[in-house]
């Protein structure tokens, strides 16, 4: 809280030793004028002095006024502090017990890529020497790869393998077999068909994805360059896309300057998006190597900033990027640009390949979403050292059934939850198709990440709810695009395909598990504050009609925003 006193002074409330500053000293400006404020209930959010409830809105930008340095590094230590323990509270940091079980996992894999491959060399009739020289190793890449995994995350890691083991037979078959042999490994899955071919099981119960690599040299070291040119001449495209994920990982952690802050900040922004449903690469949003890849772009720009300051920066930044200018870390080379990967909505270039971009199934809804979710973040922390500013009111769930009247229920099934995995993934690899369709029928369409399960049906199944766009009363023949989309993804599939289908809801039918997705509505503890606008079909902001249209005027040339429940 602000005011000023009698003798033109400002006292912030809540700073430590309740400074004060001069308003004629700090701000040379004229006297402000003012128009009668906004009527009782709508709050008027200083980004400087903080929440405060006027009886006399400012048409003119809010004053400036000096703080004293030591104060404002105080503070913003107190709001990175608060961050570290949210994720804490949140348990996005494994405990040392966790780490160690997953280490054991990964030494374990080890021992056994190295009998495997010793067993293959020798069943290849390979000279002696190269017996004994023959190795391979797994690298790991993904969370655990970055640092950032929590308690539930799967273990990414890759087999990498010489030139004589063979995918198709040596990997999927004799190494799969002596997985399954192992009293460890349960549920283990090949997925062949897949852009990265992998295995999928768990590991003393730990989730493990493990696609393979090959090499074309005939010993792997525990400890080998993935970055080296050497390793990488003659390998094959399969090998090649499965090796960019370590490459990519490799190359992040040696650019960020300050790797520790980067791991935080990833952390939080992970929670971010998947909170706010902008999060999974096969529904169009945000993967963990893009968002990887933004973060360490604002770590590299900002080297000295603090925790709290490179979250509110990372919001800014994307917030109003000019998408799609490409997002490239820097790495001292120069990088072109080219024209062939333009087509992404949001191109996020590979640090480790000049001449690569991330994957993207990014489509139009989905970008609208992840923009419109970067705008409510810079909302949301564009002043930190505001009194009452939270952390949480940046977490709040998306409330699905309170933006969408109307949802497309899916629902995949199959004989046994074997083949439920199995198809689930398949169905998932190609869902980019079905937004697509149902984005030219509807003209927008949510993916809700969050998967369900109807247990008023007997067969294993897995069901999504996508929202549709508001304002719709009916939805264009639902049963044409089930078809349509059933025939592409029956098209290429090994196994007999399960079943899909696809119909319309309201939001008063979805089941009480979903409803609870939202978290309730406007959280406990979340405070109200000023909203980026929304944009009508012509790209102008559309504002909240209660406020003055003076107070309007001078929020849209100034780029404040419109008042919202941060719950929305």
């Amino acid at each position: 809280m602000a005011y000023a006193n009698h003798r033109n002074q400002i006292n912030v409330s809540g700073l430590p030793n309740q400074e004060l500053s001069d308003l004629r000293a700090v701000n040379p400006l004229p006297p402000p004028t003012f128009v009668p404020g906004p009527p009782l209930g709508v709050i008027y959010v200083n980004p400087y002095f903080g929440r405060v409830v006027p009886q006399l809105v400012p048409v003119i930008p809010p004053l400036r006024f000096a703080l004293n340095p030591a104060v404002v590094v105080r503070m913003e230590v107190e709001r990175s502090m608060s961050l570290l323990q949210l994720m804490e509270n949140e348990g996005l940091v494994p405990s040392p017990e966790e780490e160690i079980k997953r280490q054991y996992v990964i030494d374990n894999l080890k021992q056994i890529v190295m009998e495997w491959i010793k067993r293959i060399a020798y069943q290849r009739h390979l000279p002696r020497n190269y017996i004994r020289a023959a190795s391979a190793t797994i690298l790991t890449y993904g969370s655990y790869g970055l640092g950032v995994h929590n308690s539930e995350s799967d273990i990414d890691g890759l087999c990498v393998g010489p030139y004589f083991a063979t995918m198709a037979e040596d990997f999927f078959i004799v190494l799969r077999n002596m997985l399954a042999s192992r009293p460890e490994v349960s549920d283990i899955h090949c997925v062949k068909d897949a852009k990265v071919p992998l295995m999928r099981f768990k590991f003393d119960g730990i989730s493990v994805d493990l696609p393979y690599a090959q090499l074309n040299v005939i010993s792997v070291p525990d400890n080998v360059d993935i970055l080296n040119p050497f390793f990488l001449s003659n390998i094959d495209e399969t090998s090649w896309k499965s090796l960019s994920g370590v490459r990519a990982n490799r190359s992040i952690l040696q650019l960020v300057p300050n790797l520790e802050i980067f791991q935080s900040m990833l952390r939080c922004v992970k929670l971010w998006a998947k909170r706010r449903g902008v999060y999974g690469n096969l529904l169009g949003f945000l993967g963990g190597v893009h968002l990887a890849i933004l973060a360490a772009f604002v770590c590299q720009r900002h080297p000295n900033a603090s925790l709290g300051a490179l979250i509110s920066i990372f919001f800014k930044t994307f917030a109003f990027w000019h998408w799609p200018t490409p997002v490239v870390l820097q790495d001292g080379i120069t990088q072109a640009v080219l024209p062939a990967e333009m087509r992404y909505l949001m191109p996020i270039q590979l640090p480790c390949s000049p001449y690569e971009y991330c994957h993207s199934n990014i489509t139009q809804s989905t970008f609208s979403r992840i923009r419109r979710e970067f705008l409510r973040g810079n909302a949301l922390t564009m002043d930190l050292l505001r009194p009452d500013f939270d952390w949480n009111t940046l977490f709040v769930p998306f409330p699905y059934s309170k933006k969408y009247t109307q949802f497309v229920k899916i629902c995949l099934l199959a004989s046994n939850q074997g083949e439920l995995a199995d198809w689930v993934g398949w169905v998932k690899s190609r869902f980019r198709c079905l937004l697509v369709k149902l984005e030219e029928v509807e003209g927008f369409c949510d993916p809700n990440p969050t998967e369900f399960v109807d247990v008023d049906v007997a067969e294993p199944n897995i069901v999504l709810y996508w929202g549709l766009q508001p304002g719709r009363s009916e939805f264009v023949d639902i049963d044409s695009v089930e078809e349509d989309f059933m025939k592409s993804i029956t098209n290429g599939y090994q196994a007999p395909p399960g079943k899909m289908a696809l119909s319309i809801v309201q939001a008063s039918q979805l089941p009480k598990s979903a409803a609870e997705f939202d978290g309730g509505g406007r959280t406990k503890g979340t405070k109200a504050c000023w909203r980026i606008p929304d944009f009508n079909q012509q790209g102008a902001p559309v504002y909240s009609k209660h406020l003055p249209r003076d107070l309007v005027g001078y929020l849209a040339t100034s780029g404040n925003v419109e008042y919202y429940n941060v719950g929305n």
